[in-house]
């Protein structure tokens, strides 16, 4: 998994009827592009580090749809 700083990483929810995680990559700690992230959680309004596991995946920025 490979992420730049404005990247979205998504993490499905592991239990049924539980909504997925939302955040914004803010920082990360290789120059690579690997985990662990610092990400803006946009339910929490907080931010961790986070190591991604096999339930998450990185939406590039560049390929959401802008807004005004």
């Amino acid at each position: 998994m490979k992420a730049e700083v404005g990247d979205r990483l998504i993490v499905e929810s592991a239990h049924l009827g539980e909504p997925r995680r939302i955040g914004t990559i803010t920082a990360l700690h290789h120059a690579d592009g690997s985990p662990p992230y610092e990400v803006h959680w946009l339910d929490q309004k907080h931010e961790a580090m986070v190591f991604p596991g096999p339930d998450a995946h990185i939406e590039p920025r560049n390929t959401r749809p802008a807004t005004s």
